[in-house]
């Protein structure tokens, strides 16, 4: 019996995975190294601190990350007003609201996580909100979603998980969740 939901943020609940490819896409070129748009979506859900050094790595060149990742967040918060959500799931939401109890997972850094939900006004629907911050392992790995369980008081079996990508697909596996991958929605 489903007790509780869990949402990521980017591209399930915010419609916001073009705004951070094309942020982080613009901070990298003033490093010098290129940002492939399939190859980024590949890891969604994953921190960028794991997936930006890796593909710097990839091409053989240093990378300044705190500078990138400064360069980044500056990128996406100027465009975050373009950001929308992503209705059927929003709706999901809505419609649970007040009757299960709720969390957000992400991968995502807790400033943009929680810029994001303001800006789509749902930050309040949440009664906890987990960002890369809070957890040692990142997606695919299920701390995300255990702590998300942890702190609604929910045993994994009885949350589900609402996910995008194959990373966090994975991570709700492995914690032991039901999840709906919404791009088949």
């Amino acid at each position: 019996m489903i007790q509780a939901l869990i949402f990521d943020c980017d591209g399930t609940l915010v419609d916001s995975m073009f705004a951070h490819y094309s942020s982080w896409h613009k901070a990298l070129l003033s490093q010098d190294i290129s940002l492939n748009e399939q190859h980024f979506y590949r890891h969604s859900g994953t921190p960028s601190s794991r997936v930006i050094p890796m593909l710097a790595a990839e091409q053989g060149k240093a990378l300044d990350f705190q500078e990138a990742l400064a360069q980044k967040e500056q990128h996406f918060l100027e465009s975050i007003d373009l950001l929308r959500p992503i209705p059927h799931v929003v709706d999901i939401a809505q419609s649970h609201r007040g009757k299960l109890k709720m969390a957000v997972a992400s991968g995502g850094t807790r400033n943009l996580v929680h810029q994001q939900l303001m800006q789509i006004q749902v930050m309040d629907w949440f009664e906890t909100v987990v960002t890369c911050e809070d957890t040692e392992y990142h997606k695919p790995d299920p701390h995300v979603f255990l702590e998300a369980a942890s702190r609604l008081q929910v045993k994994p079996e009885h949350c589900r998980v609402y996910e995008d990508g194959e990373p966090g697909i994975e991570a709700a596996r492995r914690a032991g969740m039901e999840c709906i991958d919404i791009r088949k929605m």
